[in-house]
C-alpha cells in the first residue's frame, strides 16, 4: 500500500469516528440528560446577581459594588472625527459604596461604621510609638542644627522640601541624631526629632564628665581630632561638636576639625566617634603605645573593657 492510499483510509477513518455517536443508550442504562431549566436563570438570580446554588455569580447582571464607576462620552469634533468614552472607576472609593450598601440593607451598626470612618480620617501621633514615656521626652535636650531647603529635580519641574537635623540626648550620657524632610516646616522637624530618639546610644564617659581617651577620626575630607581635659575646662570645640557634647552630658573636652568643616560630615563623624563600634581611629594600647592595625574601627571602650584587656583592675587617683 502506498503513502498516498494509506494517508487517505487514515483520514476516511477519523471520519467515520467523528460521525459516530459518542455514547449508546440502552434499556439497562438510560442516558443522563439534563433539564433545561438549569440553564436559565431564575428571577432571584437575575435580580441578585449571584446564583446561591451555584459556585459563581451571574456575569451577565452588573453588580452595584464591582462594576461602580463614572462614564462620559465626547461626540466627534473637527479636530478628532471620532467619537470616545471615559470610564473613570473607584471614584467614589467602591469601599465608601459598600458601605452606602450596608447601610441601606440595615446590616451593619450605623454610629460604629461613622466611628471607625472617623478613626481613619484622623492623622496618628507619631509620639505615642516612641520607646520612652512623654515625660522622658519633655525632658530631653533638644538641639535643632541644621535647617535647609533641599530641590529634588524631576522631569516635570523642581520638587522643594524642608530639611532638618536634630540632635536629642539627656545630658546624662544619651544621645542621637536624626534627620526628616517634609513639605512642611513643623512636620520635618517633627520627623527628625523622632528619628533622634529612636537613634539614641549610650556614651561612656570618664568620671562622668569627659571621654576617656584621645580619638582622632576622618570622614571624607572631615577630620576631628578628640581630646579629654581636667575637671573645669569646659568645651573648646567646634560650635556644632559643641551642642553634640553637651546633649551627650560630657562637660570637659576639646576637639580640632581639620580639612572641611561641613556640618553634616562634623556630626556624622562626631556620633561615628563617641557610639561604640563605629570607626574610632589610634585608639591605643592604652599605655602610651600606638594602636594595632586590626584593632581599627572597634569603637570607643569603657573602663570595663579596658580591665579586661589588661588584666588589671583601674584605680580613681583622684582624690577630691
Amino acid at each position: 500500500m502506498s503513502s498516498l492510499t494509506r494517508r487517505a483510509a487514515t483520514q476516511a477513518l477519523r471520519i467515520s469516528r467523528t460521525s459516530s455517536p459518542l455514547h449508546l443508550c440502552t434499556s439497562s442504562q438510560p442516558a443522563l440528560t439534563r433539564s433545561s431549566s438549569s440553564n436559565v436563570p431564575s428571577q432571584n438570580t437575575a435580580q441578585s446577581g449571584f446564583d446561591e446554588d451555584s459556585e459563581f455569580p451571574n456575569l451577565m447582571v452588573p453588580d452595584p459594588l464591582m462594576d461602580l464607576y463614572e462614564s462620559e462620552t465626547f461626540p466627534p469634533t473637527r479636530r478628532f472625527p471620532y467619537e470616545s468614552k471615559v470610564i473613570v472607576r473607584n471614584d467614589p472609593s467602591m469601599f465608601d459604596a459598600y458601605h452606602d450598601i450596608l447601610r441601606a440593607k440595615g446590616n451593619i451598626d450605623t454610629a460604629k461604621l461613622d466611628r471607625e470612618l472617623a478613626d481613619e480620617e484622623v492623622e496618628t501621633n507619631p509620639m505615642k510609638f516612641l520607646p520612652i514615656s512623654s515625660t522622658e521626652v519633655s525632658s530631653l535636650y533638644r538641639y535643632p542644627l541644621i535647617r535647609r531647603m533641599v530641590t529634588q529635580q524631576t522631569g516635570k519641574g523642581k520638587i522643594k522640601r524642608y530639611a532638618y537635623l536634630t540632635v536629642v540626648g539627656n545630658g546624662n550620657g544619651l544621645v542621637g541624631y536624626g534627620e526628616g524632610k517634609d513639605y512642611d516646616v513643623g512636620k520635618a522637624a517633627n520627623k527628625s526629632f523622632l528619628e533622634a530618639v529612636r537613634n539614641m546610644d549610650y556614651v561612656e564617659r570618664f568620671e562622668q564628665r569627659t571621654i576617656w581617651t584621645e580619638m582622632e577620626s576622618k570622614l571624607g575630607a572631615t577630620k576631628i581630632i578628640l581630646r579629654p581635659r581636667p575637671v573645669g575646662f569646659g568645651l573648646h570645640t567646634n560650635p556644632n561638636i559643641h551642642q553634640v557634647l553637651k546633649a551627650a552630658g560630657i562637660k570637659d573636652a576639646s576637639a580640632k576639625v581639620w580639612g572641611s568643616r561641613n556640618p553634616l560630615n562634623v556630626i556624622k563623624l562626631l556620633f561615628r566617634m563617641l557610639h561604640a563600634g563605629n570607626a574610632p581611629l589610634a585608639m591605643g594600647d592604652g599605655i602610651g603605645g600606638g594602636a594595632k592595625k586590626l584593632d581599627r574601627g572597634v569603637g570607643m571602650r569603657g573602663v570595663e573593657d579596658l580591665e579586661r584587656e589588661r588584666g588589671r583592675k583601674l584605680l580613681n587617683l583622684r582624690t577630691h
